[in-house]
């Protein structure tokens, strides 16, 4: 990816991690061997928990990760993500289907159906969609968030300290800089020139592969990679073990889930306390260097330091 003086000054985080963008590399990441230290024991349980109705998606949805633009909308949200998939289908050309059937492990009769706009094909992929992200993504979210966010959290600083390049260049051990042009020594091999349109980052709890690059229908790119905490090792609920110990549960809790910026009324309807307990571990935490607070006309909003993502982090 060549860069110019003003894509630099374009890179920016996703919000937030997208369903149908999560299922796409959760189906992928499935599919594949490594890692599986990490995500042997999910692939093992998805293997017998996955619908069949979902299976058809494996003709889409590839190891490599390079997957049909379509079938991963970068939307918000599952009925607006469903509805985008939907509104693609006028824009599915020939080519694209020579590469997809191509590809699939399977007959490519309901692909072919799909690129004929056949209603009945259609529902179906509607279904598998839901039924996958109700079965791989959903019962995972709040996991899903959580690595996001503390990969977020931990790039921010990264930039802050270190600046774009050192952000990108830590996305993958085949990362590195040649000039002002960001490289991934691993195939495929292709250019891209982003020509100001502007560079999205986004880490994944799933993915474990190379970085993916995606054009969104604004010209603009996403640049996929997996996150510093796959999702096997993301908490599923406060943190545990010694950062309890050091720190308390509650507030460790508190610290945790300031990965993701909340005001004090969130903190508290998050972990269930009261609002004089969330505003006296905050004040600590601040005290410690942990976290910020900010203003914001009425709201207060606090969020997690680098210092205390590298606790959280280490604690991991």
């Amino acid at each position: 990816m060549h860069f110019g003086a003003e894509d630099l000054l374009g890179v920016t985080f996703a919000p937030e991690p997208y369903p149908l963008v999560e299922l796409a590399l959760a189906l992928a990441a499935w599919q594949r061997t490594d890692e599986a230290a990490v995500f042997g024991r999910w692939r093992g349980r998805l293997a017998r928990e996955l619908p069949d109705r979902v299976r058809p998606l494996l003709d889409l949805l590839r190891p490599d990760g390079d997957n049909p633009a379509f079938v991963e909308p970068y939307v918000a949200g599952l009925d607006e993500a469903l509805a985008a998939v939907r509104a693609a289908a006028p824009d599915l050309t020939a080519g694209q289907f020579r590469t997809v059937a191509g590809r699939a492990p399977g007959p490519d009769s309901w692909l072919r159906a799909l690129w004929r706009r056949d209603r009945d094909a259609w529902d179906g992929l509607e279904g598998a969609l839901r039924a996958g992200y109700e079965t791989v993504v959903a019962p995972y979210w709040p996991r899903i968030r959580q690595s996001f966010h503390a990969d977020v959290a931990w790039r921010t600083r990264l930039m802050a300290a270190h600046g774009i390049r050192a952000a990108l260049a830590s996305t993958h051990p085949a990362a590195r800089w040649s000039g002002t042009t960001f490289e991934v020594g691993l195939p495929p091999d292709y250019e891209v020139r982003p020509a100001g349109r502007g560079l999205q980052l986004m880490p994944s709890a799933f993915w474990t592969g190379r970085p993916l690059l995606a054009e969104r229908p604004d010209g603009s790119y996403v640049l996929l990679y997996p996150a510093m905490t796959p999702l096997p090792l993301a908490g599923a609920g406060p943190a545990g073990g010694a950062l309890d110990a050091l720190l308390g549960r509650t507030r460790a809790a508190v610290l945790q889930s300031l990965t993701q910026r909340r005001t004090t009324s969130e903190l508290a309807r998050a972990l269930d306390i009261s609002l004089p307990s969330v505003s006296e571990h905050t004040r600590t935490l601040r005290a410690a260097g942990l976290i910020t607070t900010e203003r914001d006309g009425k709201a207060v909003l606090h969020s997690v330091t680098g210092l205390g993502v590298e606790l959280l982090h280490s604690s991991r």
